[in-house]
């Protein structure tokens, strides 16, 4: 999903307001992604070690 998600952010040229996608908006949007991803899996090694005891 995550390699997707790169793939279709770096060659759309226009994004869903019609504004055009210039090499800065293209890295904010990849640092957000990366933010969102790492957050993401943070939050399941945080939680797997609880859900494992449980069983």
């Amino acid at each position: 999903m995550f390699s997707i998600l790169n793939f279709v952010t770096f060659i759309r040229e226009v994004d869903g307001a019609e504004t055009s996608q210039m090499p800065a908006t293209k890295l904010a949007t990849f640092i957000v992604l990366v933010v969102s991803f790492i957050f993401i899996v943070l939050i399941q090694l945080v939680l797997l070690p609880f859900i494992k005891h449980r069983k």
